[in-house]
Order: C-alpha cells, then structure tokens, then sequence
C-alpha cells in the first residue's frame, strides 16, 4: 500500500507539457495525438474519457501520468457571489484561489506557489514561508479544474495574484502562460492574463525582452525606499526608481498599460504628500492605480484606513489627473485575501 502511494505521489503530471513536448514523449505515435490528448486535457477530462485515443496508449498513460495536476478540496461561497477555493496537489501540498463570475468576465486568481518567501508585512502567504514552487501544469490545472466545475461561466479572465509571487518561479508561470495560450488548448489571450508582482526588476525586463505582452500589475504601497522597506524586504534590494524604471520599460516594449496597486494603511501611506510623491513617481508612462483597502492580518500590525479616508486619498489622485479607483474586494468575508484561507488550512493540520 504504502509503496503503491508512493508510486502514485511521484507520478507525472501530464498537463505539465506543451504540444511539443507531448510529441516528444509519444515520439512512438502519430504526431495528431499529442494535439488529440492536450485538446482533452484543456477540457478537464481524464484519461478513461479521451474517446478517440487507442485503449493500450491510455493504459500507458495511466501508468506513468496524472491526467490531473491538483483537485477542488474545498469551496467556500461568498455573498458577492465569488468562490473561494483550496485545492489539493497530488504532494499533499495545499493551495488557494478565487473565482469572481461577473457580468464583464469570470476571473479567476490562481496561486504560482505553495506559500510565499517575499516576506510582505500585509500579507498572510508567506507566514510559514515556501513550500515549493507549482509546475506549470498545476497553474494551468486551476484553470481548467474551475471550467469544469462551473461549466456554465468558464474563466475568461485569469489574474496570476494567489499565494506565491509569480516571477520568483519565472521558468513555470512563463511555460503556463505559453501552454494557456495555445491555439490547441484553452487559446486564452495574453491581453486576458494580469501578472502582479512585488517588484524583481530583473524578471520584469526579461518578461519584456522576451516579448511578454501580459497586463503588469506592480505592487508598490509606498511612495519612498524607507517606507517601502519597512513593508516589502523586496524593496532593499531594488530601489523605488529601479522598479518604477523597470516597469516603464515593460511598458515600453509591450504597449500594454500598467496597473499600479496600493495598498492603503492607516497612519502609513495615505497622507496628502505620499499622493503627490505616488503621482511624480508615476508620471511619464500609461498606468492606473488600483487603491486597496487592506484586509487585516492578525499575525501583522498593519490596520486598513477608513472608507472616507480612501475616497480622500482617491480624489487627490484624481484631482492630479491620474488614473486611479478603489478596487473592489472580493471574498474577504471567508479570508480570502493574501493566503489567509491557506494559512487557516495549513495551521489546523500542523503535526
């Protein structure tokens, strides 16, 4: 039994590979059913169900690959409408997401990691640290578990925001966004994927030498090098112009408009003069800033500001002329915000 599970554990995931390289690995078959097996596999059905796919080739398959990468181990519905998901990886590793149907477009906020190393003060995915990074086919298997879950509202807009930062585990968020897009598969658009990151300046530029044209969003909540430290460790190493540089180069080079999100805290970043600095900091360059009310952690000392403090500090944006709203929160009724669910999850089942 335990050699079985252990077997079982250490399997494959074959959602993991590109056409090409599912073409490598059935080199002994027609090219076709590599195109045949990944059209599947985006839909959601397992081996067993690939009806056009020769019996022996899906026995093969079944001994050697998990057709599915994660499973929904728990929802949990909100009165917004939204769900909020913990999904359980073939490891035991447990992560999280939520699903926003909306009029405009169903969201879904997917994970990259198990747990975070950032460190960010504000938020609870990094409170016992990182587990491991996901594979591409566990990002991807998100996706294509809610499509099937929620058949009548598949995901049509996928924001890469859940636990972990994604460009700290760059090689499988860049691989799911090339297997996502696939004209094969789900063919989802770069212009319908959001990445958000804390700031490594360096990816940034590689995503924009390598020709990424997914929609950058940067977290920044502060509007100088000494606050920002004081919130993000990510900020001693890169500087507030380093990061703002590196996403007007983004921009630059992808022509697609950068989302600037920030986070408002009480007594910290939401004076009249962080306004002013946030807008000489973001001049020069399309951008639109998302105002958030913080979701309080109770493991940080961090407080979110009052609603009319934020229409405040909203309407000294505005009156400057710079894009920016109040981004509306979804889910945090069941702690859905930064990883608190997860943290919830894994601190009950702590040996």
């Amino acid at each position: 039994m335990l050699l079985a599970m252990t077997k079982w554990r250490n399997m494959k995931n074959i959602t993991d590979y590109t056409i090409e390289e599912l073409k490598f690995v059935l080199a002994d078959h027609p090219a076709f059913r590599a195109e045949q097996i990944f059209k599947w596999l985006s839909q959601g059905v397992d081996f067993d169900g690939m009806s056009n796919i020769p019996a022996a080739l899906k026995e093969k398959l079944k001994a050697d690959y998990h057709s599915a990468a994660l499973k929904i181990y728990k929802q949990i519905k909100s009165s917004d409408k939204s769900v909020k998901l913990l999904y359980s990886l073939n490891d035991g590793n447990i992560i999280e997401g939520i699903f926003i149907p909306q009029s405009y477009g169903n969201s879904l906020c997917v994970s990259t990691q198990a747990g975070c190393r950032m460190g960010c003060k504000f938020c609870a995915s990094h409170i016992d640290g990182l587990s491991r990074n996901l594979t591409a086919g566990e990002i991807y298997s998100q996706v294509i578990q809610i499509n099937k879950t929620f058949p009548s509202t598949p995901v049509s807009k996928i924001v890469l925001m859940g636990s972990g930062e994604p460009l700290d585990n760059y090689y499988n968020t860049t691989k799911f966004i090339k297997i996502i897009t696939d004209p094969k598969g789900l063919n989802f658009s770069q212009r319908n994927i959001s990445l958000s990151t804390c700031g490594l300046v360096d990816k940034i530029i590689k995503l924009a030498d390598e020709n990424y044209s997914v929609n950058l969003s940067l977290s920044l909540h502060a509007t100088s090098d000494e606050t920002r430290k004081s919130l993000m460790p990510i900020a001693k190493k890169f500087s507030l112009k380093e990061t703002i540089d590196a996403v007007k180069y983004y921009f630059n080079k992808s022509g697609r408009r950068v989302a600037i999100e920030y986070l408002l805290i009480k007594g910290v970043n939401n004076t009249h003069f962080d306004a002013k600095r946030l807008k000489e900091l973001l001049s020069g360059f399309a951008c639109h800033v998302n105002l958030i009310m913080l979701n309080h952690v109770p493991e940080s000392n961090l407080l979110p500001c009052t609603k009319q403090d934020a229409e405040k500090f909203l309407k000294w944006l505005t009156d400057m002329k710079l894009s920016a709203t109040i981004r509306k929160s979804a889910g945090s009724e069941t702690a859905s915000a930064c990883g608190q669910l997860r943290g919830k999850f894994v601190g009950q089942n702590k040996p």
